[in-house]
């Protein structure tokens, strides 16, 4: 998997709602009305994140969970992360 340019990054961004850089990392901060909101989508999140392979760096407090996408193996953003924050967005 190859690490996208940041010109791939900034044109991804415009289709990925709410997703910004942050420590060179996509980040969003998700957050629901509960916890069993915020824990649902958790749940749901982690069987479409098994199923690629592709970890995410995330962070749960009550109804809120930021998450943080890189790919390490490539030592930056790639398509993988760009298509499970797609994911990701999709399972709100």
């Amino acid at each position: 998997m190859m690490r996208l340019s940041q010109a791939d990054i900034e044109e991804e961004l415009k289709n990925l709602p709410g997703w910004k850089i942050v420590n060179e990392k996509l980040h969003k901060e998700f957050q629901f009305e509960s916890f069993n909101q915020a824990f649902g989508f958790m749940t749901r999140a982690a069987m479409e994140i098994e199923k690629m392979n592709h970890h995410p760096e995330w962070f749960n407090v009550y109804n809120k969970i930021t998450i943080e996408l890189t790919t390490h193996d490539a030592g930056g953003i790639t398509k993988n992360d760009v298509n499970l924050a797609k994911i990701l967005n999709s399972l709100v």
